[in-house]
């Protein structure tokens, strides 16, 4: 290659941040920190303040730097090959820094020059516009707190109680022409908000930049930058910090399974099949018309793996939700016949993702033991949330999408008819113990035309909110950890719309109001109740009291801490509107059963009929030697403690 030898270091203007072991690493798929060496640094070198560029381009014939600072002339600012054939290109430019607007010249082998963003720049021009921005991303971080006790607390269990969050839509100032809030705006909106509702954390919708708002961010060009849309890197810092220092937690969905292909993107980034698989059969998704990692190439696991250490090392986050890890896993995902290529054993696995899935979390979880990943996996597939070393993919928990299916269709079917159908919310428990479970209503379940959660409802105005609240307390009594999508907390009625906020103003009426005050009470009280968290995976910690009562549809269950004897909580859930004054029920402890929730509470515009306190009696029921009576409101869930 042309000027390949003035690449060493005995020539005195050359400098560099990669060493040798850094290109033994990177073409081993091993290097887990490209984000200090790839991309624009700025540095000073040889006593001049400037920017040292580096990026992977091993098929090009020329590259450069291009920008205002030398009027976009291609031939400018040469950058320099690699004499150890990483194809690495790699300079110093000095006098340009902090803000600069810059893209690369590629000129492919045919000779064509595409013009590429930086696949790890740390900003982005804000869309439409394409170029990167020269960026110290420096901050003074105040989570200390948070990140040691994040620490001091990794083997404790924890509620998980997650607030689904796309930023730009969250809520919108109407009076400013209905753009969405900033990051700093956010952190004082949105941090207080979540605050006041009780949840542990937020996911966020995926912020990395995308340059098409409507795909929702999940068609990133910009995996190592927050969107421009709403501030800058320490925008988000700042947000991120002050979740912390409220005492919330922050998960990002991170979508390592495609990447879209415009022409500043990774797609063909120089001028060949670099990031992605050559093959259309492996290379490119059939449902969202992106382009799928190449896997098995080792420079680009060490590149993706560095992402994901990226943002829990440079952002603090705490969690990655990584997306569409089904569409990962399986070759023939959404292929017909013919369409698709079999592994080497002749199988529909696909033998790289799963070993790039598997060592993104052992390297995540080696470097960060206090974080958490999960897995939106929508198969059968065995072992996603078990170690790698017992055969498992190792990730943290995974997102529970039979539960969601099954319960969002059990609830559609009128209560008279429900009878008939109470499999589908007993069902789960089948299998509830095979995997971490996170039980999500997340932004799927409320888009594409199938209208908001409250749609699925049946009944009059009093019925669709009474069932909206017993699905909800069900889901936190059920075992798993919990994500609700915003907008479902206080009942929205229209379907999510990226580009409009929540229907805020809702919360002038009873019923949605009752819905909200009913998530922020169960909210806390599953993060104060250890039998409805401290064994979320464990068969001993669920026990069916009756799911037989078909004929009324109701379902009694208990749930156990570590301490069962003390830790003890029983629901009992009636799936129709017709009230049961005295519903005898087996419970496990002699005593006082306190009511701790009840979903028909008049704060949550229900009927009021609760119960308070109630003592057993010696007569047998469900195979337990005691017994209490209950008064079963309405198409609602309740919830009784053992008094200590």
């Amino acid at each position: 290659m042309a000027g390949a030898n003035q690449n060493t270091s005995e020539n005195p203007s050359f400098y560099s941040r990669l060493t040798d072991f850094d290109i033994h690493l990177f073409r081993s798929g091993k290097h887990y920190q490209l984000h200090d060496k790839l991309g624009s640094h700025p540095v000073e070198h040889n006593g001049e303040a400037g920017c040292y560029f580096a990026v992977w381009a091993p098929s090009a014939k020329q590259v450069s730097v291009i920008g205002n600072f030398n009027y976009w002339d291609v031939h400018a600012h040469n950058l320099t090959p690699r004499w150890d054939s990483s194809g690495i290109w790699e300079g110093f430019i000095p006098g340009i820094g902090h803000g600069e607007v810059y893209k690369y010249s590629i000129e492919t082998q045919e000779g064509f020059r595409l013009e590429k963003g930086d696949p790890f720049a740390r900003y982005w021009e804000e869309p439409p516009k394409t170029a990167s921005i020269i960026w110290d991303p420096s901050y003074k971080w105040k989570d200390s707190k948070w990140m040691k006790k994040r620490m001091k607390e990794r083997e404790e269990p924890k509620p998980y109680a997650v607030y689904e969050v796309h930023m730009g839509s969250w809520k919108r100032k109407m009076e400013e022409g209905g753009r969405s809030l900033s990051y700093r705006e956010l952190a004082e909106e949105l941090v207080d908000y979540v605050k006041d509702m009780n949840y542990t954390h937020v996911e966020f919708m995926p912020v990395m930049e995308h340059p098409f708002y409507g795909s929702w961010g999940y068609q990133i060009t910009g995996y190592f930058a927050p969107t421009s849309r709403y501030g800058n890197p320490q925008d988000f810092k700042f947000m991120i910090d002050a979740l912390h220092q409220a005492g919330i937690g922050v998960i990002l969905d991170w979508v390592p399974s495609h990447f879209p292909n415009d022409a500043h993107g990774l797609y063909k980034f120089d001028g060949t099949h670099l990031y992605e698989h050559s093959d259309p059969r492996k290379g490119f998704h059939p449902d969202w018309k992106s382009s799928i990692f190449n896997y098995g190439r080792f420079e680009v696991k060490s590149i993706l793996i560095s992402n994901a250490v990226f943002w829990l090392e440079e952002f603090h986050v705490d969690g990655l939700r990584v997306d569409a890890v089904a569409s990962m896993l399986y070759l023939d995902y959404s292929r017909k016949a013919g369409e698709w290529i079999p592994n080497e054993f002749g199988g529909n696995e696909n033998i790289e993702a799963i070993r790039f899935l598997k060592e993104m979390n052992e390297t995540v979880y080696g470097k960060f033991p206090d974080v958490i990943t999960i897995a939106e996996e929508s198969t059968a597939w065995p072992g996603v949330s078990k170690p790698t070393f017992l055969g498992g993919l190792g990730f943290g928990q995974k997102w529970m999408m039979g539960w969601m299916h099954d319960t969002l269709e059990f609830f559609k079917h009128d209560p008279m008819y429900r009878r008939w159908h109470m499999n589908e919310i007993t069902f789960s428990i089948m299998y509830a113990f095979t995997e971490n479970f996170m039980l999500p209503l997340s932004h799927d379940e409320v888009v594409h035309g199938k209208g908001p959660l409250m749609a699925r409802m049946p009944g009059d105005e009093w019925q669709r909110f009474a069932n909206m609240r017993l699905m909800l307390g069900y889901m936190y009594a059920h075992p798993g950890t919990k994500l609700l999508f915003m907008g479902s907390e206080f009942a929205q009625t229209s379907e999510w719309r990226h580009d409009h906020g929540l229907e805020w103003h809702l919360l002038q009426f009873g019923f949605h109001s009752g819905v909200q005050n009913l998530v922020r009470d169960i909210n806390k009280l599953y993060q104060t109740t250890k039998a409805l968290y401290e064994r979320p995976f464990e068969k001993e910690g669920f026990e069916w009291i009756d799911y037989s009562d078909t004929e009324n549809s109701v379902i009694v269950f208990a749930r156990y801490g570590m301490n069962p004897d003390k830790d003890a909580v029983l629901a009992v859930c009636n799936f129709t509107p017709q009230l049961h004054h005295e519903y005898r029920v087996g419970v496990s402890a002699t005593g006082e059963w306190i009511e701790i929730f009840n979903s028909d509470d008049k704060k949550y515009s229900g009927t009021g009929l609760t119960n308070g306190s109630v003592e057993t009696t010696s007569t047998q029921s469900h195979g337990k030697d005691q017994s209490v009576v209950l008064k079963l409101p309405p198409l609602a869930i309740i919830l009784l403690k053992l008094k200590s």
